[in-house]
Parts: structure tokens; sequence; C-alpha cells
């Protein structure tokens, strides 16, 4: 069906949170810490860019002249919220990176096409508002892990954007349609291939964990030989989910990526 695989097997080869069993542990760890980050930053939640109910920023303010970092969750667009990723913001703002995570309307909700105009409608408006948030707005860079990574990919040819880092991203959405991803993600192939991304000129990092799931690495590494300006990173010892703790930590070597762009 799919590069050798039946329909079992296509699910088993995308499902992360099967494959890494301390997952329900490791993502209410995550709660917790955004919980005690957004009550640091209470000025900055819920900012609204559009007129549906998750189209909000929460925008973590570390310096006035310096960059931004755009993060925009997983969870197969179609689980998960931004208000779960906040503690991925600790590392860049160490370093007087600000970041905002962008919310998304949720399939089935919004057809793939959808989510990805609400990202480019999330940055137009984020790119306008940095001069009263704080920040360089000449600076604006995109990252997100998971569906995030594919959004991310999907962001670099918004002109307000200047470069971008994917984790762990779905770049080829085949498989998505021929799996159970899509009994709510509702993908054809015309849908599919035109949000494939594509090469872009901009620097564009791909990072995932060295332990996630053999289609994860491949995705990544195939992708990463469409670009130019790119640097391909596997981190050691880290899953699909543990390689966010490489953002978290001001010393992780996501981070330092971040730094890099």
């Amino acid at each position: 069906m799919y590069r050798g695989m039946d329909r079992a097997a296509l699910d088993a080869a995308y499902n992360n949170g099967a494959a890494v069993a301390d997952s329900p542990k490791i993502v209410a760890d995550w709660e917790a810490r955004s919980a005690r980050l957004r009550a640091k930053h209470p000025e900055g939640m819920d900012l609204r860019y559009g007129p549906d109910e998750r189209n909000r920023i929460d925008y973590f303010a570390a310096r006035r002249d310096g960059p931004v970092l755009a993060f925009i969750h997983g969870g197969y667009w179609q689980n998960r919220a931004k208000e779960l990723f906040a503690f991925v913001a600790e590392g860049p703002l160490a370093w007087g990176i600000n970041v905002a995570l962008i919310g998304y309307t949720l399939a089935p909700q919004k057809r793939l096409d959808g989510i990805v105009a609400e990202i480019r409608a999330a940055l137009g408006w984020l790119h306008t508002a940095i001069a009263l948030l704080g920040g360089d707005k000449s600076r604006l860079f995109v990252s997100g892990w998971s569906a995030g990574g594919h959004l991310t990919a999907m962001a670099m040819d918004h002109p307000a954007v200047k470069g971008g880092l994917a984790i762990s991203g779905i770049f080829e959405l085949e498989p998505m349609r021929l799996s159970y991803i899509n009994e709510k993600l509702g993908l054809d192939e015309d849908e599919a291939r035109r949000n494939s991304p594509g090469p872009t000129d901009k620097a564009l990092f791909i990072a995932y964990g060295a332990d996630e799931l053999p289609e994860l690495c491949r995705q990544s590494e195939e992708y990463s030989k469409k670009l130019s300006n790119t640097t391909l990173l596997s981190v050691p010892r880290r899953n699909h989910f543990t390689v966010l703790e490489e953002l978290a930590s001001p010393q992780g070597a996501l981070t330092a990526l971040v730094r890099k762009l």
C-alpha cells in the first residue's frame, strides 16, 4: 500500500504515542511546566489574530531588540494545543529570543488547507504586532514539532519569515492520507500533494530524535535533501517526545540551532 506496508503496518509506523510507552507521563510533565511559565507571562497570553476560537498567540517577551521565534505545536493537525508547549520557550528565552506560540483550528473542524492559511495569517499578524509586543520584526523565525514541523516548512514562503527549524516533521503527506491519521484529516490526493512542502532557499534546519520511528527519521532525512540551505541533526538518545527537551533547555541542541538561525 505504501513503501511495502499494508494499512496496519503503516498505522504502526506513524503511531508515536504507542512507540513511546511513557508518553502520557511526558506530556503530563509538559503541561505542568507550561502552566508555570504561562503564569509568569500573563500579559502575553491568548492574543487574538483571527476570528476562530483557536486563532490565538501566546507571546513570551525576552528582549525588545531580540529576534522572535514563532513555535507551532504538533498533534497530527487534530490534537493538542499551544498551551501544552509553553515549556519549550525556556531555552530560547534564556538567550534573549522572544517566543510566540501559535494556536490553530484542528481537523476535522478545518481542513489542512485552512490550517495552513491560519498559520500564514498568524505570522502576518505577529509581524505587525511585534513592534508593540517587543522584538525585532526583521528577525522573525518559525519552528514547530511533528505536524508543527510540517507547518513550519509550509510557512517558509511567507515574506516575513527569515528561516525555520522543523522538528520531527511530516513532509510527505501521502502516508497520512493512507493511514488512520486521515480519519479526521480527510485528505484527498490533491490536498496531500499541494500541502507537501517543496524546497526553499531560506535557511530551514531539520532535526529529529535518533530513537524515533524509522518513518519519522526517513521523512526528515529525505526532505532535507531538497533544501539548499539547511542543517540536518539527528539528536542521539531522543525519541519523538523527549527531543523537545533540546529546545526547552538553554544548552540544548535545538536551542543551539535556533541561535545559529
